[in-house]
């Protein structure tokens, strides 16, 4: 299994934009603390937050083969069980249903990341400092808002048995302590 050093280098190899860096980035912080909650293996569960979105950039205008082209990628650097996680994140599109809590961990961690960010970019000052969780449940409650993003997605922290309003404070207080590193 490659190290998060040798993954971050692979990361920039794949991903230019320096959004979908800190993008990967941010879900990896996140994935990395379910896995501690978890008692499950960080380091793996981090791996896989960083690396899940490995093949975007080459893959924007066919999303179906999201997740494909990352695990082709990773398939010797990871073990198998991050490498289905990654392609369980875009399970309607892959060969691979999401069954464990590393798949839907990483499921919910990533649409989480995206719903409070889409939620912070709202903001005047465009800053995680801004948002407090009453304001994530409210956004989360409103269907209107940031309607691409498809709530069922994070609901599946549940199924890992977290609690949706403890799920979205560990997202909110993970982003907020690397809001220097997202430029947030």
């Amino acid at each position: 299994m490659i190290n998060r050093d040798e993954a971050f280098v692979l990361l920039k190899k794949y991903l230019r934009d320096e959004e979908n860096i800190r993008y990967s980035v941010a879900v990896e912080a996140v994935i990395r603390e379910i896995a501690k909650k978890l008692e499950r293996d960080e380091e793996l569960w981090g791996l896989t937050g960083l690396l899940h979105n490995l093949d975007y950039e080459y893959t924007r205008s066919d999303p179906e083969k999201r997740g494909t082209l990352s695990a082709q990628i990773l398939e010797e650097l990871l073990p198998e069980r991050a490498v289905n996680a990654i392609k369980a994140n875009n399970y309607m599109h892959t060969d691979y249903i999401p069954t464990t809590s590393l798949d839907k961990s990483l499921i919910a961690s990533d649409a989480a990341v995206g719903f409070i960010l889409a939620i912070a970019h709202e903001t005047p000052s465009k800053k995680l400092a801004e948002i407090d969780l009453d304001i994530v449940i409210s956004k989360f409650k409103d269907p209107s808002f940031a309607a691409k993003f498809n709530r069922n997605r994070i609901r599946l922290c549940v199924d890992v048995g977290l609690d949706m309003e403890l799920f979205l404070k560990l997202v909110l207080e993970t982003l907020t302590k690397i809001s220097n590193e997202l430029n947030l």
